[in-house]
């Protein structure tokens, strides 16, 4: 889907504006050319004032391991391919190739563990279906430690309250600081009861559960996952590399091949990389996407602070995507109806490090996912500040403080909003 709006109509100005869910395009200054045939605009060039990019980050360009010469996919003698191309498929398509196959999956998130489970309902113990586990993660059954619902403890603005939040006061900080403590006893609280059945099969994780959702790591079981280890029909390899040979995947520890007739990459998607791939200009590219050490500088997850005319809808992970793209869309289209004013790009570039320390203290390594889940309500009070929205939207201090914000407390959100200047 494309939609394309060549006049906005502003208030104050009519912007030349072009919004594209994903097409190949590419940016140098105000010039955005379109290759895309899918459309009949292939080499059509088109001048805009504002580009929005509603592309997603988890599809397009998926990460595929490298290997050194001679232990690559090119040395099998089966088939490889992505958890990306396995989707295109369709079911009844994806069940028939991998029916009576032996297949190894590599990865242990969401598309790993769904097709995992597909293969073992398809083979079930005849042909076990073999995960390559390079790292252990949080596999949770349900959102319910002991009986109770772990949002109230990593998901209010009461949990807020125990981080160290970019843009915080004083007394703020100094509150973070002193209920750290309680944080942790949270974290271990959930664990306990969620290791229970990792533990088994050695799949505790090396960082804690709070690391993991403040880094959008974790992920739902299929149904009977655990069941389905203790039967076979899913068998785990946990190894840090890997590599091919003619009859399937070699891991650590093991004398002989995991023999294999089909490999399927579960390991993720270059979000970065569709970003950059948007512009010819060298510089631009260059600044697009940060470095390694840096997060994606984003201004409110949304604008780049040196390419002020491009937005970016969807790249960074939250508690729920679709609604916080939803709350930036609205953002996004207050800022081009004139309601608010940019800051200045040292302003916006200094908001951008302050979001980056936070990633880095909570995250870990993970921190260029750039996620906002575990302060998604503060994130969420600083768009409504800036479309000047009353960011308070439940009724009375208990229910503001220890309920979990959704998708039905910003239904209304610019209904009774007033434009301000920033």
């Amino acid at each position: 889907m494309h939609l394309i709006c060549p006049r906005y109509k502003s208030r104050r100005s009519a912007l030349s504006l072009l919004i594209f869910r994903y097409s190949n395009i590419h940016a140098c200054a105000m010039w955005y050319t379109i290759h895309d045939s899918a459309i009949g605009l292939r080499n059509r060039t088109h001048k805009a004032d504002f580009v929005v990019l509603c592309m997603g980050r988890f599809s397009g360009i998926p990460n595929i391991p490298t290997f050194p010469a001679g232990k690559g996919p090119e040395v099998f003698d089966g088939q490889v391919i992505h958890s990306m191309d396995y989707a295109k498929m369709g079911a009844s398509k994806a069940k028939e190739m991998i029916r009576g196959k032996r297949v190894t999956v590599v990865g242990y998130l969401k598309s790993a563990l769904d097709i995992a489970a597909e293969c073992a309902e398809v083979n079930g113990t005849a042909h076990p279906c073999t995960m390559v586990v390079r790292t252990k993660h949080w596999i949770l059954p349900d959102y319910f430690a002991w009986g109770f619902h772990i949002s109230k403890l990593y998901l209010n603005r009461f949990s807020e309250l125990l981080i160290h939040k970019p843009g915080e006061g004083l007394l703020l900080s100094i509150l973070a600081t002193l209920l750290t403590p309680l944080r942790s006893v949270f974290s271990k609280f959930a664990e306990s009861y969620y290791s229970i059945p990792m533990k088994k099969h050695d799949m505790v994780p090396d960082h804690s559960l709070f690391e993991a959702l403040a880094a959008a790591t974790i992920a739902i079981t299929p149904k009977d996952h655990y069941k389905r280890l203790d039967e076979g029909s899913i068998v785990l390899k946990k190894s840090k590399t890997f590599s091919f040979c003619k009859e399937g995947v070699v891991v650590e520890g093991e004398t002989s091949p995991v023999k294999s007739d089909v490999v399927i990459f579960g390991t993720g998607f270059k979000g970065d990389d569709k970003i950059k791939n948007m512009f010819t200009s060298e510089y631009f590219r260059n600044i697009a996407v940060g470095s390694e050490s840096t997060t994606v500088p984003l201004y409110r997850e949304c604008i780049h602070p040196k390419i002020p005319q491009l937005a970016v809808i969807g790249y960074s992970e939250s508690i729920a995507n679709m609604y916080t793209s939803d709350i930036r869309a609205k953002w996004l289209a207050r800022f081009l109806d004139g309601g608010f004013r940019l800051p200045n790009v040292a302003a916006m570039q200094k908001d951008v490090l302050e979001w980056e320390k936070y990633m880095k203290r909570y995250s870990g390594r993970y921190f260029r996912r750039s996620s906002i889940l575990i302060l998604h309500t503060w994130y969420n009070d600083q768009l409504c500040r800036d479309m000047g929205c009353n960011p308070r939207r439940k009724k009375g201090f208990f229910s503001e403080l220890f309920e979990v914000y959704g998708p039905g407390d910003y239904a209304n959100l610019l209904s009774n909003s007033k434009s301000k200047e920033q």
